[in-house]
């Protein structure tokens, strides 16, 4: 009784390995993208707009007449 010849192992195994690495490097690159760049991108523009903020209070204060007669 001989066995059947395994057909097609191959092709299976080309397919999976190829899913498993556009899915696994897809998962990569979210990991990175929105757990690293997004974050330290918003904190940068978010720490820039509070010095611009608080240089502009800063000047006000500075002008300001109130702060003359201290």
């Amino acid at each position: 009784m001989p066995i059947a010849p395994i057909t097609g192992k191959l092709r299976k195994r080309l397919i999976l390995d190829i899913s498993m690495a556009l899915g696994l490097g897809t998962a990569g690159a979210y990991a990175y993208w929105y757990g690293y760049h997004v974050p330290s991108a918003m904190l940068t523009s978010y720490q820039f707009a509070v010095r611009r903020r608080e240089e502009f209070y800063r000047q006000l204060n500075a002008a300001s007449p109130a702060n003359e007669s201290h």
